[in-house]
């Protein structure tokens, strides 16, 4: 046998010849000439050094070694056409799994509404999700994006970054915390309970121990501040319903530094973009009136 590697077309051409018993039929299921299929066939012989067809003016039938090839090849060529055809994004609409990461807040207050209509526009995309307040590496960890909460001005990133919305935070209290204590007027009064996320320490200059309650997530911090707990820091959007319902009030403090944030959506930047990847994109910055209350 010749030591030339094996081409899948030959193989392929072979099988569909054994199947349709014919040059000319083979032809026509492949799309190409009736030439190029009785020269594929020929190589292959070449190749194998065995006679695979018997050819006759009117019929092809399969020798014993074509018949032997044809058992051991077609089914690992159906089995490769099926694996090809189930790839996701290998049709027009977008599909397969989409691997994300979303901050905790934004994840249970935003993404229920986005992904049940994002779900029925493109019913072909699954979605695995982990929340986390944690910078995930998006490459080593195989997500095919993440949406975080950033500082109005990024540095340099190797991933493609979209604004998505811009937040802005106010101080909150309960009902119950103003009747018992007041309003406090400055940042780090000390008669108040102050509950603080870390990342505003050194950005606004204040002492960790001016701080009650330090917490890294926001949820718990509005639920602190709905108890009665002390005067929080909140993203507008995760005080919204709690201040429409009248469980805490906004505390209007004097002099604080710019505390706008941005949501951005940040996927790999190598490569062609997953149509699923750009689907979801398009549809965040699409129904971009969703995400104003961020």
């Amino acid at each position: 046998m010749n030591e030339t590697p094996l081409d899948y077309r030959l193989l392929a051409t072979f099988v569909a010849v054994a199947e349709q018993s014919s040059f000319s039929k083979a032809a026509r299921r492949l799309g190409v000439g009736k030439g190029t299929v009785s020269r594929a066939v020929a190589r292959l012989e070449r190749i194998l050094g065995a006679e695979l067809v018997h050819r006759t003016t009117h019929s092809v039938a399969l020798s014993t070694a074509g018949t032997a090839l044809y058992e051991r090849a077609a089914p690992h060529l159906a089995a490769l056409d099926k694996a090809f055809q189930g790839l996701p994004e290998r049709g027009e609409d977008p599909s397969g799994e989409l691997r994300m990461t979303a901050p905790h807040d934004f994840g249970a207050i935003v993404l229920p509404e986005i992904l049940a209509q994002f779900s029925r526009r493109y019913p072909l995309v699954s979605f695995d999700i982990r929340l986390t307040n944690a910078r995930v590496d998006l490459v080593a960890e195989r997500f095919d994006l993440a949406i975080r909460a950033a500082p109005a001005h990024m540095k340099n990133s190797t991933l493609t970054v979209r604004r998505l919305a811009i937040t802005r935070s106010e101080f909150y209290a309960a009902p119950t915390y103003i009747a018992r204590r007041g309003r406090p007027k400055l940042l780090g009064e000390p008669e108040h309970d102050w509950i603080l996320h870390p990342s505003f320490l050194a950005l606004w200059k204040v002492k960790r121990q001016a701080v009650k309650l330090l917490c890294d997530d926001f949820l718990l911090v509005r639920d602190l501040v709905r108890e009665g707990a002390g005067v929080g820091l909140l993203p507008r959007f995760v005080a919204h319903a709690h201040v429409r319902d009248g469980l805490i009030e906004n505390v209007a403090l004097g002099a604080l530094p710019n505390d706008a944030w941005q949501f951005v959506l940040l996927y790999p930047s190598s490569g062609q973009v997953p149509r699923k990847v750009a689907a979801f994109r398009d549809f965040l910055l699409e129904h971009g009136k969703a995400l104003a209350r961020a």
